[in-house]
Formats: structure tokens, C-alpha cells, sequence
């Protein structure tokens, strides 16, 4: 889970993920604003991130969003193209979340957002994408640790 800079949580339950991403909890502790970025529901990311993290069916997740939607109650998460447009949607919007994969993290973080060759480049990323340290020392984002 990545946060936006403005966004002081540094942790949240399951159970809050789950209500932020069902559109029942939209404000921050601070009373700011929450904004939820996405990938399309045939992303495999968005499908592994809907089972594995919020436990509730990519299908499920779209019926809940366009009910609250359609009955005037709510606004559908904002839904990007990819994985980078997500991370730099979450840069730019204060009071964002959203999710990515730390290996595209970090490889961004270190390389920058104008490799466009950053998936080939770098094979033996895998002990940079455990280290938090480096996606958080560059600001802008938080990584934020889900609890049970």
C-alpha cells in the first residue's frame, strides 16, 4: 500500500483497507479527504491486491463501487492505466492511496520515472524491494504496513 506524503498513517488494519476501499471510511484520522487510485479490474496486480489484501472478488469490489456511485452516495475510485500512472497519481494527489508492487517501486525510486527501460534493466532487485528505506527517502510516497 502506498500513501500520498500528506497522509500521517503509517500503518492501517485490514479492516480499515477493506473500509477505505468499500468507500466507507472516506476521511483520513486528520479529517482529510481520501482519494483512491486503481487499476483496471483485468490488471493482474488489481485482481492479486482485491483477493490477497481486501478478501473480496475483483467483480464484488466493482458492484459495490458502482451501487454507492449510481445511488448518489459515493464516487468510484479514480481508475488508471498502469502501475506508474497509479504511483504517480498517489505522488501528486494529497490524501491518496493506493496499491503497486515494491518491485516497481523501487525500481522507479532508484532509476527514475524517465527510464522507460526500467523492467529490463535491473534484475537483481529483489533485496532493494525488501528495503523500504529506499522508497521512503525520496519522499513524496509512504508505504504503508497492513496489520491484522
Amino acid at each position: 500500500m502506498i500513501t500520498n506524503d500528506s497522509v500521517e498513517q503509517n500503518s492501517l488494519t485490514t479492516s480499515q483497507l477493506r473500509r477505505i476501499f468499500t468507500m466507507r471510511q472516506t476521511y483520513w484520522a486528520d479529517n482529510q479527504s481520501i482519494t483512491i487510485f486503481v487499476l483496471p479490474n483485468q490488471h493482474a496486480l488489481h485482481k492479486s491486491f482485491s483477493k490477497e489484501r481486501l478478501e473480496i472478488y475483483p467483480y464484488q469490489l466493482e458492484r459495490i463501487w458502482n451501487k454507492l456511485t449510481y445511488s448518489g452516495l459515493g464516487v468510484a475510485p479514480t481508475v488508471v492505466k498502469n502501475p506508474e500512472a497509479l504511483i504517480q497519481a498517489v505522488l501528486s494527489t494529497p490524501g491518496s492511496i493506493g496499491y503497486a508492487d515494491k518491485k516497481i517501486l523501487t525500481l522507479l525510486f532508484t532509476k527514475g520515472f524517465q527510464d522507460k527501460d526500467y523492467r529490463n534493466r535491473d534484475k537483481n532487485i529483489d533485496k532493494q524491494a525488501n528495503s523500504l528505506e529506499v522508497i521512503n527517502s525520496k519522499g513524496g510516497l509512504h508505504v504503508v504496513n497492513i496489520s491484522d
